[in-house]
C-alpha cells in the first residue's frame, strides 16, 4: 500500500529550524562523517532540506499497529504558495486513483 501526504507549510523561524537540523545531525551516531558533512552543508544552505531532515516517516509509524515500514522517500522544497488558487487543490491527484471497488460501494480496494 502506499500512502501519499503533501503538506504545506509557512517557516516562521527558518534559524530555529536550520538549528534544529543541524542538531539533529550532530547527534546522529551512525551517521558516516561523509554523509555527516553532504547533510550539514545541505541543511545550512536550504530550508527546505532542514525540514526534509526533521521529517521522520518510520518514527511517525513506527507506532502504528499491524504496518511496517518497507521505503520511504521525501523532500522538501520552497514553493509560492496561494489557497485561492486552483492549482493548490489537494484532491486534483484523486482523479486519477481508482477508489471505488468494482461494484461502486465506495470501498478502497
Amino acid at each position: 500500500m502506499r500512502l501519499r501526504v503533501e503538506l504545506v507549510l509557512e517557516i516562521d523561524d527558518e534559524d530555529a529550524v536550520t538549528g534544529a537540523a543541524l542538531r539533529r545531525i550532530a547527534d546522529d551516531d551512525g551517521m558516516p562523517d561523509e554523509e555527516r558533512v553532504h547533510a550539514e552543508s545541505a541543511v545550512a544552505e536550504d530550508t527546505a532540506e532542514a525540514l526534509a531532515q526533521l521529517v521522520d516517516p518510520f518514527a511517525l509509524l513506527g507506532e502504528v499497529p499491524g504496518v511496517e515500514l518497507l521505503q520511504a522517500s521525501w523532500s522538501g522544497e520552497e514553493i509560492d504558495y496561494d489557497p485561492d488558487s486552483p492549482e493548490w487543490d489537494l484532491d486534483e491527484d484523486d482523479d486519477d486513483e481508482p477508489y471505488d471497488d468494482e461494484d461502486g460501494e465506495g470501498r478502497v480496494g
